[in-house]
Formats: structure tokens, sequence, C-alpha cells
């Protein structure tokens, strides 16, 4: 865990020494061996092992995500966001206090420009020792359910999966992290799974009460008693659905996929919103979620929906750093045209790039300031 409340490049120096010091499923981790990473761009990640005291999985050598020793995450994989996607599994191995433990649940869109096999091959090659299962998205449940947004990306079907999580992962698997693509956690997530979700509630995150709810609703939605009437006996506030504690039995009991989909439905005939498919999930659930401390969604790193600027740090510690909004990290680096923050990012980064240079871009202040000592950092899995 990172805190900051100091100038501009202080917290950069700080943050920076510290963070360098089935239904049907297609893959279930590597077999064993390292195999070579030939013919992907990504480079294999090390190997991360167990500390002291981890649970000892009791399915033994034959894995199976029904294990109840599992910390379970869900996350999307595509072509666009396989970047991201590779830097926050890394993210997270490298944090874990038992990352062998960790088992990820990877929603693979049917028809992406890289079929499920080959991302799952790739998965397993720059992951050999990772517990993972690929299951294949239908995107023809919900494209005719979206409505345009301020932003295309916005309306990839693949963004809708994590409505239909209860539907997809094995029926044992009764609670699941979903993460987004475009974050990276620096913190252990065994702390994000010990969160208890009380009484008949579903999802656990971060809620930011200061925010202004009314914007992300239409003037006619705020207009018709008959909608607005859902938050009569709630008193909602904002909460970003790319960091979630599910418990997925609940999610299916209450039947909140058919909720999710009925204002999907009224979007389509009377425009309530704007925003792609954090609105339906904030009429489902605002002001009925189990709070987390706002350091396990530092969101917004990646500007607004239509510029993509950057955008400072609040004061804090930090256990996770989203980059949500138009603003890419690798996209920034690779156009050289980075944000101060998109180089914590990038010590994830595991694509190859440009192997003369590493495929790394070397911040001129950060080397200026380190020097040759920071070669002799290393992460800690105790922030």
């Amino acid at each position: 865990m990172i805190r900051f409340g100091l100038p501009a490049d202080a917290v950069f120096l700080c943050f920076l020494v510290s963070v360098l010091f089935s239904r049907f499923g297609l893959g279930i981790r590597s077999l064993p061996g390292r195999e070579m990473n030939a013919g992907f761009p990504f480079a294999e990640a090390p190997e991360y092992r167990n500390g002291i005291g981890c649970p000892v999985p009791e399915s033994g050598k034959t894995v199976t995500s029904c294990d109840p020793s599992w910390v379970h995450i869900a996350m999307t994989l595509d072509s666009e966001y396989l970047r991201g996607s590779i830097a926050a599994v890394h993210s997270v191995l490298k944090h874990a206090s038992c990352p062998e433990n960790v088992f990820f649940h990877f929603i693979a869109a049917e028809f992406d420009q890289m079929s499920p096999r080959i991302l799952t091959r790739l998965v397993r090659s720059t992951f050999p020792s990772l517990n993972f299962k690929v299951y294949i998205f239908r995107e023809d449940r919900v494209i005719n359910l979206i409505s345009s947004s301020v932003r295309e990306a916005l309306e990839n079907p693949l963004n809708y999966a994590r409505n239909y999580l209860g539907d997809i992962l094995d029926y044992c698997v009764d609670r699941v992290i979903y993460l987004d693509s475009d974050l990276v956690v620096v913190d252990d997530i065994h702390k994000l799974w010990s969160m208890v979700i009380t009484g008949s509630r579903v999802i656990a995150a971060p809620e930011y009460c200061h925010a202004n709810f009314t914007k992300y609703f239409t003037e006619a939605f705020w207009s018709e008693p008959n909608m607005t009437r859902v938050f009569e006996t709630r008193k909602p506030c904002y909460f970003n659905t790319g960091v979630m504690v599910m418990d997925l039995m609940r999610w299916k009991e209450g039947q909140y996929r058919s909720e999710i989909e009925n204002w999907m439905e009224k979007q389509k005939k009377q425009r309530i919103y704007e925003l792609g498919s954090l609105p339906p999930f904030l009429l489902v659930f605002a002001g009925d979620v189990e709070a987390i401390h706002p350091r396990w969604n530092q969101h917004g790193l990646g500007g607004d929906n239509v510029r993509g600027n950057c955008r400072p740090l609040h004061v804090g510690p930090v256990s996770l750093l989203h980059w949500s909004g138009k603003g890419k990290p690798w996209a920034r680096l690779d156009a050289k045209k980075p944000c101060l923050i998109d180089y914590l990012w990038q010590r994830y980064d595991l694509y190859k790039g440009d192997e003369s240079s590493g495929g790394l871009l070397k911040h001129p202040r950060s080397q200026r300031i380190l020097g040759p000592s920071i070669s002799l950092l290393s992460y800690s899995s105790n922030l």
C-alpha cells in the first residue's frame, strides 16, 4: 500500500522507489515445465511463489476452479486491451502473499481478432504456472441491448460481460473479484478478497459519495418520477464498476442480471444515461453497496472520456491504480506522450516492444534522480 500527500515530484519519487523495491472453458493452468514465449509479443513473467502460511490447495495436482482455497479474479481478455490485462495479472501476482492461490477467470469475446484459443496459449506462455480458465462470451446475448455512448470503446459488448458472471463462471464459484484491464494492483489482493459483504448486499466496492451523482443520468431520467423512485429508499453514491467484490450466489438468487437488462431496455426506448455499462449498475446497486476503502480504486487516471488528459493522484493511501477514462498508459507511452503516472504502470508491462531498448521508455527525471541505484531496487509484496 502506498500513501500520497507530498508535492508531485516527491510523490512520484517515493512511489517509484516503493514499487521498484465448465461451463465452457478453454484452458486450465499451464502444463509443468517452462515454455518458451516464442511467437507472442510478451516476455515470460517471473515465477511467484507462496509465502509462509498460505493454504494448501485441496485439489492437489488436479487444478479445478472449485477449490475453496482460491482467490477468484474475473477479467475480460481481448486483443484491444490485451497489454493492459497482462500487466494487471502481473501486478496481482507480484504483490500477492499467496500468488499460487489466485485463480483467474478470463472472459473472451467469441469473435475477437484473437480467438479464445490463441488467447489461452498466450496467457499460458506468459504465465506458465498461472491457475486460470478462459470462457467464451457470446456477444449476441447483449449486443441488441447496447445503446450508443460518449465513447465508442464503451460500446464494446465485452464491457457488459460483468453482467453475466453468474451465468458464465463455473457454478461452484460463489464469490469473485472483478477487475478491469486498465489497472495495476500495488497491494496484496488477499486483503481485498477478505472484505466481508454484510447483510443482503451483493457487491463491495469503493464508494464516492462526494461525487455529483446526478450527472450520470440525463434530464429525461430525473424528470420522470416512475424512474427516480428507484432511489426513494436508498441514498445513492457513485461507485466504479472496474473493481468489485461480488457475491455470485446472492447475485443469482436476486436475479440482478435481469434487473440490469431491464434498465438497458428502457435506455433503448428513452435515453436516460450516456456512459455505457456503468449507469445500469448504479440504478440497481447505488446506495446498497458494501463500502471499501477508496485506496482500492484510485480511478480516473486515464482522464476524461473525450481528451484522456493527465490527472494527478488523490492524496492518501493507494492499493490499486486505475486508468479509467480515454487515456491508456500503454498508448500514451507508445506515443511518447506519457503522463507521469504512466511510468508506474510501465513497471508491470511485459510487452517486448522495441527489443533494442528492452521495450521500455525511460523517464529522464527519474533516471537523473535515482541514477544507477535503480537496478538495485526490488518490489515488495507487503506495500
